[in-house]
């Protein structure tokens, strides 16, 4: 699939008054787009877009209205408070004044993936508060601003998991599908590991994993999560420090390459994560061996 990008924003983040600050541009992330960002007070009309759109107000309280004639609607909305605009809508907004805002364009593919394969409608909110959602939108600012390509299968995860809580919570007479408690056969999870160890020193997405298990993304992340107790980027995770703690032991390579052979960004971020899981780091562990 093609990633998602500025074009799918039909120009609200391309106004004179939108100061970026980062964004998944060039991640490779094909279901959503995402930008944290300073907008200056606007009023504007734009086009229906191809993506859900979902921003979370960082700062706050302003003012916002939304809609034309007697369907404009004003509100004042928080920090922390959610605005959210269905796919294939035109909309006509003005902002109040100065704010922080993450904005998530969602492929409509993420949300039927969500729903069992089935259409799902939004609602138009803008006010509204999800903790959930909010935390969720924050976990993938966090993922862009610190970003490392190891950490793909992680955003592929958390993406799923706010497409799943916009069908839960803010759909229209949509009915969610039922709790998939299936686990992956045998069969399936050997695939799927054997994946992810041909693929160890690589970015690699759910949906490839899912293609190897030939289910649906959504259908992958439950599934394995009922088989293994983990998240695919758990189970990932761990396997790349065991690779990498049987190379420090056995071999004598230099650290980074070892780092880079089992899908870390470089030497510091191996370091930063065996210190966390393990209690230990490659030089001590290179030395106890």
């Amino acid at each position: 699939m093609t990633e998602l990008g500025l074009a799918d924003t039909v120009g609200m983040l391309q106004q004179p008054g939108v100061r970026t600050r980062h964004s998944s541009s060039g991640l490779g992330w094909d279901r959503l787009y995402l930008s944290v960002q300073e907008e200056q007070p606007y009023r504007a009309a734009f086009d229906p877009a191809p993506t859900h759109l979902l921003i979370l107000h960082l700062g706050g309280p302003v003012t916002v209205r939304r809609g034309q004639g007697a369907a404009r609607r004003s509100r004042t909305i928080p920090a922390g408070g959610l605005f959210l605009q269905p796919a294939g809508r035109s909309l006509a907004v003005e902002l109040g004044g100065r704010l922080e805002t993450v904005h998530a364009y969602l492929a409509d593919d993420a949300l039927r993936d969500a729903n069992g394969g089935r259409p799902v409608e939004l609602s138009e909110e803008f006010g509204a508060g999800d903790p959930l959602a909010e935390q969720l939108m924050l976990a993938l600012e966090g993922a862009v601003r610190s970003w490392e390509p190891s950490a793909r299968t992680y955003a592929d995860e958390l993406t799923g998991m706010l497409a799943a809580q916009l069908v839960r919570r803010h759909s229209v007479a949509t009915t969610a599908p039922p709790p998939n408690r299936s686990w992956l056969s045998d069969r399936q999870l050997a695939a799927v590991r054997e994946l992810m160890e041909q693929r160890l020193a690589e970015s690699l997405p759910i949906t490839d994993l899912a293609t190897a298990a030939s289910l649906s993304p959504s259908q992958f992340t439950r599934r394995f999560r009922a088989s293994t107790g983990q998240s695919p980027h758990q189970f990932l995770l761990k396997l790349r420090l065991e690779c990498a703690s049987r190379l420090l032991r056995t071999g004598s390579a230099p650290i980074a390459e070892v780092a880079a052979a089992c899908g870390f960004s470089h030497q510091e971020h191996l370091t930063r994560v065996m210190r966390t899981r393990m209690g230990t780091t490659p030089a001590a562990l290179r030395r106890s061996g």
